[in-house]
């Protein structure tokens, strides 16, 4: 995003300032699949029992995409994210496939994972000020980023850490990277951060809920020059937040996370104007909207089941208005729905399809089994 009070008129900024630079990645097949996620598992022992973190996670991602991940704190979200990235511990039990450009990740090496990690998948974490060290300049850290995995002289590395805070429109770049993360303001250390991920041009950039300390105005200005950031470098993105207003704006296609799992996958216009599982509708209902002044919110009554100890069947049923004997018995597959490329972990999908609204399963007082309203 280009912001003309805050920089010389001189300066590039946005994805021009990436062409003048000569950052510019190579021209890519916009068909060509990245990274594919195939039933992507990870728990962890503790002393209470096997946490089961994630559970069957799958997703493919093609340049300039963006998939965003959403779900409650618990969720798993994050962790599958970790675990693509090889930022788990070791007592972690990772399996599925993670395929980089068809090579498996979790076959690699300590060696080749580092050498993948940064390189061609970035991160962005959610607090800049704890995943940056305090003691060293901004302009060190992002000229490490690059030595790191570049043979080039300190000189040059600092010349491309100035060229990309110039990109994320970060004013006065050249004299910012002998500053400290402290004298940053709250976006300006996240504007760092996007420049620390895709320093290296990546192929695929993880953002961990990056704008969720930020103010409403702030955060607008993030994601504006995340999306250009990553457009100039053809970067596919995975997004992963808790808020859908966020997602609404960002993304291309929303997987929704429930106890681990995914429970409903499609386009983002397709799961804002129908979705088909009653969670994401409880996700949307709970969502502040500009005409609903007077009125109450619908929440979703009750809390996310334990990781340990799953009840049987769906996981979502003691919270569920809609849940019926089925649903008690067997845990729903992902169901292909009457929407195209559109799936659902839900075994009532077709009557949440017969809702106009389908927000209004969780009205006040709903709390057994509903129907559609006339």
């Amino acid at each position: 995003m280009s912001h003309p009070a805050d920089q010389p008129a001189d300066q590039p900024t946005g994805a021009s300032g990436i062409v003048e630079s000569g950052l510019v990645a190579p021209a890519v097949d916009p068909t060509e699949e990245i990274l594919r996620v195939d039933d992507l598992t990870v728990a962890f022992p503790t002393d209470d029992g096997l946490v089961k973190a994630v559970r069957g996670v799958s997703y493919s991602l093609r340049p300039r995409e963006v998939l965003g991940i959403v779900g409650e704190s618990g969720s798993g979200k994050s962790v599958s994210s970790m675990a693509v990235m090889g930022l788990l511990p070791k007592t972690a039990r990772v399996t599925g496939q993670i395929l980089y450009r068809g090579k498996d990740v979790l076959r690699m090496s300590p060696q080749e994972q580092r050498s993948l990690r940064g390189r061609k998948i970035g991160m962005i974490f959610q607090d800049p000020m704890t995943a940056m060290n305090p003691v060293l300049t901004v302009g060190f850290q992002l000229a490490e980023a690059v030595r790191s995995h570049e043979h080039v002289s300190q000189s040059a590395a600092l010349k491309r850490a100035q060229e990309m805070l110039d990109l994320v429109g970060i004013p006065q770049a050249k004299d910012r990277l002998r500053a400290y993360p402290h004298e940053f303001s709250g976006g300006m250390r996240q504007r760092a951060m996007i420049a620390m991920a895709v320093i290296n041009r990546p192929d695929v950039i993880f953002a961990d809920e990056p704008t969720t300390a930020l103010d409403v105005t702030v955060q607008a200005q993030i994601l504006d020059t995340l999306l250009e950031v990553k457009d100039a470098v053809d970067a596919a993105i995975v997004f992963i937040t808790h808020d859908l207003g966020v997602i609404a704006g960002i993304a291309d296609r929303v997987l929704v996370m429930y106890a681990g799992k995914p429970v409903e996958t499609a386009g983002v216009e397709e799961v804002f104007a129908a979705p088909r599982m009653p969670y994401t509708a409880g996700l949307l209902g709970s969502v502040p909207q500009a005409d609903m002044i007077g009125e109450r919110l619908r929440p979703i009554d009750g809390t996310p089941p334990s990781l340990i100890q799953l009840p049987e069947g769906c996981p979502f049923r003691p919270r569920c208005p809609l849940a019926i004997e089925q649903c008690r018995t067997s845990e729903p597959p992902l169901y292909e729905t009457d929407r195209r490329d559109h799936h659902a972990a839900c075994h009532r999908w077709e009557e949440v399809a017969a809702y106009e609204d389908a927000t209004e399963i969780f009205r006040a007082g709903s709390t057994t089994a509903g129907s559609p309203t006339a």
